[in-house]
């Protein structure tokens, strides 16, 4: 089992890359299409994800302080 501190990691910067091709998607065509906001969904999706996976690594490790 990973860690959810390197999982978090991984889905911020999977979060990261879709946001980049989003903006360079919107920047080659001068409209936002259906992928790019596809692109900006999964995104937000990931964000979330890796936010959540990061926040637990820091609440079991204050457990296990305990």
């Amino acid at each position: 089992m990973r860690s959810p501190l390197f999982s978090g990691i991984v889905y911020i910067l999977l979060g990261v890359t879709f946001t980049y091709f989003a903006v360079q998607q919107v920047n080659l065509n001068d409209e936002w299409g259906f992928f790019v906001y596809l692109m900006i969904l999964l995104a937000t999706f990931d964000f979330g994800a890796g936010i959540r996976l990061v926040s637990l690594h820091f609440r079991l490790k204050n457990q296990e302080r305990k």
